[in-house]
């Protein structure tokens, strides 16, 4: 008798990806991993930045900076010139001659002080304000991210939330940086049912956006006008 007769074939059945372990009884659930997907919500990390968006100002820096960068240059090449035994730029004798003639209370003298004070004003402004005013700042979702929501888009969001209520016709919605204000219009029900139903609604829909700063609500609820 040969070997193949003598050991009978293994028809046993091979596991698949659904089987349970073997060591784990198949009425309990496996433990997720890790970071999984269960449907909660995300949790929310504090990395400490969670402040506004800080604009970079591209278009004010490139001409601050191509104006300084032109009177530099032109100066640098009147005073070379003075230097190599030529007569100075017109400007810059007539600039010169007027200095030395006009009073320091001269129209033109206060005008262009004024003028350079306001622009001075105007440079300090936008050098310590952080500027994009429409982008709300969230809630960091993962430590080293930074997420910011446009307004319009959160107003867009909490509109549609706000059309979901019943009676609601039609709802103007606007989101400052501070607070969130519902203008609604109600075609039927009882207008305070509406308002009540609305301030839940928008109110969760204030706390699903994920903002790292709450918004005040403010909702007005009124019948349509009379035509």
């Amino acid at each position: 008798m040969s070997d193949d007769a003598a050991e009978p074939p293994d028809t046993r059945r091979l596991p698949t990806l659904g089987d349970q372990p073997p060591d784990q009884p198949p009425d309990q659930p496996s433990d997720p991993a890790p970071g999984a997907d269960d449907g909660s919500a995300p949790a929310a990390f504090d990395d400490g930045r969670t402040g506004r968006w800080w604009s970079a100002r591209r278009v004010p820096a490139a001409v601050v900076a191509l104006v300084l960068l032109g009177a530099a240059g032109l100066l640098l090449y009147d005073v070379a010139a003075v230097r190599a035994h030529r007569p100075a730029m017109a400007w810059r004798r007539g600039l010169a001659r007027q200095l030395a003639t006009v009073h320091l209370d001269s129209p033109w003298v206060l005008g262009a002080a004024a003028l350079a004070m306001v622009l001075g004003i105007w440079l300090i402004v936008l050098a310590v304000t952080p500027g994009l005013r429409q982008v709300l700042p969230m809630r960091p979702a993962a430590p080293g991210v930074r997420t910011g929501l446009d307004r319009a888009a959160a107003a867009l969001v909490l509109r549609d939330r706000a059309m979901e209520v019943a009676g609601v016709q039609s709802v103007r919605m606007t989101v400052g940086r501070r607070k969130a204000k519902a203008h609604a219009v109600s075609h039927f029900r009882a207008l305070d049912e509406v308002r009540a139903d609305l301030d839940t609604a928008l109110g969760d829909g204030l706390r699903q956006l994920g903002l790292a700063h709450g918004l005040a609500l403010t909702v007005h609820v009124r019948r349509p006008k009379k035509r």
